[in-house]
């Protein structure tokens, strides 16, 4: 057996010590979540339970927690759809080369240099000055967007620029319409990059609070409702909700993940019968 040379060994610690340096915080939140009744917010436990889970459903539980969520995932919905429509939009329209396209291109990622905080003030303020007012659910939604939107239209680019166009030739030489072709070849050949944008567009606006803050109005979302409820909340149902919400986040992400899976699975099948067929 080949022995192993000591960087391996060296990186191997690095790596470890990273991964703990990341999820140990959300793994100290999820055990102090189990605290007994009369537990605190630290360490040493005092007896474990799930009576802090339990207080987050009843009616004097400390804040609107159930209304912050349902207006966070509302607009994480809002915002992963528009993300992906306008992602696959740009993502088109940026194959040809057309005046001016570089400048445009500089303009959406330059929002991504922009401190989030400045963004969040000046839709609030442009919303305020002419009359419609902030809300979640229009200057926040705008806000979230100029955060979603060049992740998106950078992955369309790059999922695009290895697009074989071939098959899209191919497709109109057998008589096919624009719309056929693009629904029936380029939409399932992109269907795995669209899924990464839709969860892009959902997780970054869901989490976000830089853009939040100053742009939502009088309703909070969750993060900023979480965000209220540690100068206030002294007890481990801070800590159940967030281990609530990072279950959810993951679960997300699983589901995310297995729907890639099952869509490159079908894809290779369909390929392999395809190829059997030719035989």
């Amino acid at each position: 057996m080949e022995k192993r040379p000591r960087s391996f060994y060296v990186l191997a610690t690095f790596f470890t010590l990273f991964m703990l340096f990341l999820y140990g915080p959300t793994i100290t939140i999820a055990i102090l979540s189990f605290q007994g009744p009369s537990g605190g917010l630290t360490f040493p436990m005092r007896g474990t339970s799930l009576n802090w889970f339990r207080e987050l459903f009843l009616q004097q539980a400390v804040g609107d927690i159930w209304g912050s969520f349902r207006r966070s995932l509302v607009l994480g919905l809002m915002v992963m759809v528009t993300t992906v429509v306008i992602s696959v939009m740009a993502g088109l329209a940026f194959r040809r080369h057309f005046p001016g396209s570089t400048v445009l291109f500089y303009l959406v990622i330059g929002s991504l240099v922009i401190p989030s905080i400045l963004v969040s003030m000046g839709i609030g303020l442009l919303f305020d000055r002419t009359g419609l007012g902030n809300h979640w659910s229009t200057s926040a939604f705008g806000a979230h967007l100029t955060w979603t939107l060049p992740f998106g239209i950078l992955i369309m680019f790059a999922v695009f620029n290895r697009f074989n166009p071939a098959y899209e030739e191919a497709a109109r030489d057998q008589g096919a319409s624009t719309w056929q072709v693009f629904a029936h070849v380029v939409l399932p050949l992109i269907a795995p990059a669209l899924v990464g944008v839709a969860l892009f567009g959902f997780t970054l606006s869901y989490d976000e609070i830089a853009r939040t803050i100053l742009a939502s109005g009088s309703r909070n979302t969750l993060p900023l409702e979480i965000w209220g409820m540690t100068t206030n909340v002294t007890s481990p149902v801070l800590y159940a909700l967030g281990t609530l919400t990072t279950i959810f986040s993951l679960s997300l992400v699983g589901l995310v993940i297995l729907s890639v899976t099952i869509m490159q699975r079908r894809r290779a099948r369909n390929g392999s019968d395809a190829g059997s067929g030719i035989v």
